[in-house]
């Protein structure tokens, strides 16, 4: 196989296996984006409450 035959032989097996791809809906799609918004923003939430209490913790423990 030629250098040029490769790349085009490679594009059009990738378009042949994203033919396969089962595709999100829009719905699913922006129902899944809310939900990983909501938990990052839980997790930062959570995150930071530990970070301060830490912060206090230490601070008080080197007085």
């Amino acid at each position: 196989m030629s250098i040029v035959a490769k790349p085009i032989n490679f594009l059009k097996e990738v378009r042949v296996e994203l033919s396969k791809v089962a595709w999100s809906t829009r719905r699913e799609l922006l129902a899944s984006t809310i939900v990983v918004i909501v938990v990052t923003i839980i997790l930062g939430f959570f995150i930071g409450i530990i970070d301060a209490i830490l912060s206090k913790l230490l601070t008080i423990l080197f007085k």
